[in-house]
């Protein structure tokens, strides 16, 4: 929306006058919104987004262009830019009053450019598409990613902007891995399992998480050892176990796995996540 003013001189015998300022407003006919579907991410998810433009005009619009900035930012001195966000080929759809189009050209990957949309006199379009959260986005504290889209005329003059900010997802993360060593071994030898719990998120897991862990060996096994990050656990107190089924468990309380951090390269600019992690190691004799 744009505001003019004017203002009338009149001159007469050597005097001057002047009238009162009028002020009218033009309004804009174009206008945009952009919206991301969720507005957490983590790295390697895919985000989907859709900018809807309006025209409340009554003239046709045809020959726009709409180009996204996938939430470029710069880095290091000198300065270059990093894109956070990887357009997922084909993933674009158009809707004009509500009816799914033919897509629009994808004319650029980066910036992300849509040509040849058109939208009726007081008719509206929506463009959604997919893009991936790659090495790039940034992680930690007060982090995010800003994307911002501008909707273009024919002639090249910027008719409207919208933008959307998502934020990295705040919580626990956790994964297990397991292992046995040896591999091969005789009846009645000794083996030992390793359990490594990630935890990628944002977010410590604490006692009051809850955290069970369960597991059966097959064949069951006479416990020599239990340790949790290098401290030895105690049967009946830090877990229990069952020779007969091989049923192990340790209860919820017992355990904690650190938030992971986060960094960021000095060269290039890539983010890289390092999980918190805890181990629990059991060892046994293989009961035949």
């Amino acid at each position: 929306m744009a505001t003019f003013y004017n203002q009338a001189t009149l001159s007469y015998n050597g005097n001057v006058t002047v009238s009162n300022i009028t002020a009218g407003e033009i309004l804009d006919t174009v206008s945009a919104a952009k919206t991301a579907l969720t507005d957490t991410y983590t790295q390697g998810s895919d985000k989907a987004f859709a900018i809807s433009i309006l025209n409340t005009g009554q003239t046709d619009l045809t020959g726009l262009t709409v180009t996204d900035d996938l939430g470029a930012y710069s880095f290091g001195d000198p300065a270059q830019e990093l894109v956070p966000l990887t357009y997922t080929e084909g993933s674009v759809k158009l809707f004009v009053n509500g009816v799914l189009q033919a897509a629009p050209t994808v004319a650029s990957a980066q910036p992300l450019t849509f040509t040849g949309i058109s939208i009726p006199a007081g008719g509206s379009a929506i463009i959604m598409y997919e893009a991936e959260v790659n090495q790039y986005a940034p992680f930690g504290a007060d982090a995010g990613i800003t994307n911002t889209a501008e909707v273009t005329g024919a002639g090249g003059s910027v008719l409207a902007s919208a933008s959307a900010t998502i934020t990295p997802e705040e919580g626990a993360e956790l994964a297990i891995s397991k292992s046995l060593s040896p591999v091969t071994v005789s009846g009645g030898g000794e083996v030992t399992y390793t359990f490594v719990i990630q935890n990628s998120g944002s977010t410590a897991v604490e006692t009051t998480d809850n955290v069970v862990f369960t597991d059966v060996f097959e064949p069951a096994l006479d416990i020599s050892s239990v340790t949790y990050n290098g401290t030895a656990w105690a049967a009946g107190t830090n877990y229990t176990y069952d020779e007969a089924t091989g049923q192990f468990t340790v209860p919820a309380g017992q355990i904690t796995v650190p938030a992971a951090t986060y960094s960021q390269s000095s060269e290039g600019g890539a983010w890289s996540v390092q999980p918190g992690t805890s181990t629990i190691v059991i060892t046994g004799n293989i009961i035949s």
